[in-house]
């Protein structure tokens, strides 16, 4: 009988690249100074690269490899999380590159052509690279067929190439089907990594080793015993400077059609047959056919905008106060939905996805909220406190687990109280757990995707979100919000239709 969890004792063995290298293009992004040049010396420093890894970087600015590695390493020591060693670095810098060039450039792939062979010689990297594309989605199209016309994205049968893309993946589900054709006339789908982070946290992970490795929780797991689920993004920030990237994009899109529905996808799929790529995408992608929304999608969704305010004693701006924001833009800074799964098992029970900026604090949780007990042999004083019993997945910032139950209060009198009951990472573990990009961007020098979703997946995704989409461009302006509180009355009622309320994080 196949055991699903047989691949997570495989992986207590650590698991390292070979003979390889990674092409960067967009550089000087904050994506790749914060997140990827980090996670990469972090591999190294874990002994996860190979001793002749090589890393290049693209980019429109007239850099020799000093000015490159120069960058790469301001990055590493201000965002790296392990501590930094020079001979760690030694290594890696030698194997560090630049290209010179525009995404537009017959020439400029050419060069990049020329210093990967010159890597596979010097740094033995033995043809195997991989593409990551850390541009604005609209480059993507252009860069694929740079590397195809320039011979990059060919490899022969010892070696391998490989494309990394950031999400969003597409505006809408036709822009998304679009995107997937033309990477699929250029990269097999196995050689195609649609890096959605959320999935390559710690915690986004334990809840398949939760639900399937503890006899605990998967009798429960149904509509027999839960009432509802909440999954939630909250942050306390605004916009920042990604005004050029936000505007247009909106919350929704941002981060509901990713991040949100595969945790949807992983709280409610079934046991996958294994924990191989294709069995756990194949119950994820059975979640994702199953959902319907409510006939009245208006009643049943909310959106709106961060207005001026104060938030952790500093006044703050309003969304359509930022610097590069359209005073009449209708892009949402905060959304939330209500969906349902068409399944025997999550039949009757509704999942509220909610995300926004500019709210109570920074907090991102699955909260599975079980039915009230069918009988309580107490006074209704004894139980006057008592709210439904839940199991929450904490995914940021203080990974772990809370279980909440009731319990009596100490004393002469029978009350009975919420308590929690809570494991954490950083407390049960000596290990410090890795950042998602360094798992990721291991994976895809391994060659092993269960983490990234397939286009099947993310076509299914818009294929949710599109009416909603349609249906608010219909309504006009979002309505404002309070900075610091926890988003619209629109959102308060929406559940309140529903006879529930929203959890305070």
């Amino acid at each position: 009988m196949n055991n699903p969890l047989r691949d997570l004792d495989d992986r207590r063995i650590p698991r390292v690249a070979g003979p390889c290298g990674l092409v960067i293009f967009g550089v000087t992004g904050d994506l790749a100074r914060k997140k990827v040049m980090p996670a990469i010396y972090d591999l190294a420093n874990r002994g996860l690269l190979p001793p002749g890894f090589a890393l290049v970087g693209f980019a429109r600015r007239d850099w020799v490899d000093q000015d490159f590695a120069k960058i790469v390493h301001d990055a590493v020591k201000e965002y790296a999380r392990t501590e930094f060693r020079e001979e760690v670095w030694e290594q890696l810098v030698s194997g560090i590159r630049f290209v010179a060039g525009d995404l537009n450039s017959d020439e400029s792939y050419d060069n990049l052509k020329r210093v990967v062979e010159e890597l596979d010689i010097t740094r033995g990297t033995r043809g195997n690279h991989a593409f990551y594309l850390s541009i604005p989605p609209g480059l993507f199209p252009v860069v694929i067929q740079q590397l195809k016309r320039s011979g990059l994205a060919e490899s022969d049968a010892d070696a391998w190439r490989r494309v990394v893309i950031e999400k969003p993946f597409g505006h809408d589900l036709a822009s998304a089907q679009e995107l997937n054709r033309v990477v699929g006339e250029v990269f097999p789908s196995g050689s195609v990594f649609r890096i959605d982070h959320y999935l390559g946290k710690e915690t986004v992970q334990n809840m398949m080793a939760i639900r399937f490795a503890n006899s605990l929780y998967e009798p429960i797991w149904n509509s027999n015993y839960v009432d509802h689920v909440q999954i939630t993004m909250a942050e306390d920030i605004g916009i920042g400077g990604r005004a050029g990237y936000y505007d247009g994009i909106g919350a929704a899109r941002d981060v509901i059609q990713n991040h949100l529905l595969q945790l949807l996808a992983l709280t409610a799929m079934e046991e996958p047959t294994s924990f191989q790529a294709d069995s756990v995408r194949l119950e994820k992608e059975k979640v994702l056919r199953a959902v319907v929304l409510p006939r009245d999608i208006e009643k049943h969704s909310a959106r709106g905008q961060y207005a001026p305010g104060w938030q952790g004693g500093v006044e703050v701006k309003g969304y359509l106060q930022e610097d590069g924001i359209d005073p009449a833009s209708a892009t949402e800074t905060y959304a939330a939905i209500r969906v349902d799964i068409d399944n025997r098992r999550w039949a009757g029970v509704p999942f509220y996805l909610r995300a926004g900026k500019r709210l109570g604090r920074r907090v991102t949780e699955v909260a599975v909220v079980f039915k009230r007990a069918p009988h309580l042999p107490f006074s209704a004083t004894a139980t006057k406190e008592l709210s439904n019993n839940a199991v929450v997945f904490r995914i940021q910032p203080d990974e772990g687990l809370t279980v909440r139950f009731g319990s009596k209060v100490p004393g002469t009198a029978l009350e009975v109280r919420d308590v929690n009951m809570d494991f954490a990472y950083g407390a049960a573990f000596t290990e410090d757990s890795p950042e998602a990009y360094e798992r990721l961007i291991l994976d895809v020098l391994l060659g092993d995707p269960p983490l990234f979703p397939r286009h099947q997946e993310i076509e299914l995704q818009w294929n949710i979100l599109d009416p909603i989409l349609n249906k608010w461009a219909q309504k006009g302006q979002p309505e404002q919000y309070e900075s610091g509180g926890w988003g619209p009355q629109s959102a308060i009622d929406m559940l309140a239709r529903d006879g529930r309320m929203w959890r305070r994080p």
